[in-house]
């Protein structure tokens, strides 16, 4: 256990020299931001607004309906293959392997790293969210929407968004171990970013496992699929074949 935590410490010092950091707090609060503003120009009828019954269910969707079937998945396809591409990129591959650590608890250790980012993810998005129904009104001197803010109904969904976006972090990161150019794993996640918009109307587009943050956006299903069957048995598929590509490549340098 205590050689996991160090390595993990150890990998999370390491991805302070990327640029993740700055993806993690820039694409979380891009969304929010923009609707601070513009409800704050729309000060004429922001009293009335908060006023409104499901204000915060509204402004929930307004703000997951760029980050779920945009800002989401690119951002995990870019943070994910930064973090895990830095070795490549600093040619430190063989240092890393003298350390006095097996190659599963290095393989743990930058997964976990990145679940964490996705983690803060989330957290500062939605506090995005809630500052979208707050920020507005203290700069107008409106007052605070009265309704209850849902956090069970957020968690709720925010749990379905999580599962439903893992599929996309495990393939990143079995295609970025297992590649040493950059732009490659980059360009088939975006490419398959881009073919599960134009899959995502098609009955087996449940096939493609980057649709599944548009599902959950549309509430709709894939038919009789379970989505959520379907993003959790495609992340273990992904991460248990990039652990085995991992540990049985020859060049792992």
């Amino acid at each position: 256990m205590n050689e996991c935590l160090c390595s993990f410490g150890s990998e999370w010092l390491k991805k302070k020299r990327t640029a993740s950091s700055f993806l993690i707090i820039a694409g979380s609060l891009l969304i929010p931001l923009i609707i601070i503003i513009a409800r704050t120009d729309s000060a004429a009828g922001l009293g009335a607004a908060n006023l409104q019954p499901h204000i915060w269910e509204n402004l929930y969707n307004r703000n997951w309906q760029i980050m779920g079937t945009l800002l989401l998945p690119m951002g995990i396809v870019l943070a994910t293959s930064l973090v895990t591409q830095l070795e490549y990129r600093n040619n430190t591959w063989k240092q890393l392997f003298t350390t006095p650590q097996s190659l599963t608890t290095i393989f743990v250790a930058k997964l976990s790293v990145i679940l964490v980012m996705l983690v803060e993810f989330f957290l500062l998005f939605n506090v995005g969210i809630w500052l979208t129904g707050v920020i507005p009104g203290l700069l107008i001197g409106v007052p605070y929407p009265p309704e209850t803010f849902p956090w069970k109904a957020f968690w709720n969904s925010n749990t379905k968004f999580f599962l439903d976006s893992l599929p996309i972090l495990a393939l990143q990161y079995g295609i970025s171990l297992r590649i040493r150019n950059f732009l490659v794993p980059l360009g088939v996640g975006l490419g398959l970013y881009v073919a599960s918009m134009i899959a995502v109307h098609w009955k087996y587009g449940y096939v493609i496992p980057y649709t599944y943050c548009d599902y959950e956006f549309m509430g709709v299903t894939a038919g009789k699929v379970h989505t959520h069957s379907w993003a959790a048995g495609y992340a273990v598929l992904f991460i248990g074949l990039a652990y085995l590509f991992y540990i049985t490549r020859k060049d792992k340098a």
